[in-house]
């Protein structure tokens, strides 16, 4: 795969927002942290390290850096700390939860610690081969199970559409953290670290070769 020509070509898609001080503040850490020595401050060493492999299973090496060598990692721990409201904090424990125990079940180990990318793939590969029509459905069970919540109910919510939602939501944020990430930002996307002359209306090709814009 060329990701370097996807990435190019990719704009800001997923309805994230990285232009405010706490995100950039997030992402400026993120760079002098080494990658395998890392410390979640969200999450749990051992989740912090079933993490580390599923970002690189989404955006593996390949001729751009792996998710992991540009400390998305990273970001997506801090940001689940730092910015996520309670009650997403709590979605997203539950729902990696419910991913990493099928993790363990389908691969007949016992610890969380003791899983590898070979016994993550499967299960994220199943947790997101749905149809549209398929995640239509798991998005109405979801958003009525998380109002149920907001409003103060007991809900429960089915293993495999908590899998989904953990699946879905971090393929989002693995890609939104990668962009955001200072190697793809000057190196991948069109980067002027100076703005100069304010171009209202122009061909993208001529301006950028295509790229889109790096914030």
């Amino acid at each position: 795969m060329d990701r370097r020509r996807v990435l190019k070509n990719m704009g800001m898609s997923l309805g994230y927002m990285v232009a405010t001080p706490t995100l950039l503040s997030i992402v400026q850490s993120c760079k002098s942290e080494p990658a395998l020595t890392w410390t979640p401050e969200f999450l749990a060493q051992n989740e912090g390290a079933v993490l580390s492999k599923l970002v690189d299973i989404i955006l593996p090496k390949t001729d751009t850096p792996s998710a992991s060598e540009v400390q998305v990692d990273i970001f997506i721990d801090r940001f689940a700390k730092d910015v996520m409201e309670k009650e997403q904090q709590d979605f997203l424990k539950m729902s990696m939860s419910k991913f990493t125990n099928k993790a363990l079940a389908d691969s007949g180990k016992e610890k969380v610690e003791d899983l590898t990318a070979e016994d993550l793939e499967p299960v994220l590969a199943a947790s997101l081969k749905y149809n549209k029509d398929e995640q239509a459905e798991m998005f109405k069970t979801i958003n009525s199970y998380t109002k149920a919540i907001a409003d103060g109910d007991t809900a429960e919510l089915d293993d495999e559409v908590s899998r989904f939602a953990f699946a879905n939501n971090l393929r989002g944020m693995t890609i939104w953290g990668y962009k955001a990430s200072e190697y793809v930002g000057e190196n991948v996307l069109a980067y002027l670290p100076v703005p100069g002359e304010y171009v209202a209306c122009g061909d993208l090709q001529e301006l950028t070769e295509g790229k889109a814009w790096s914030l």
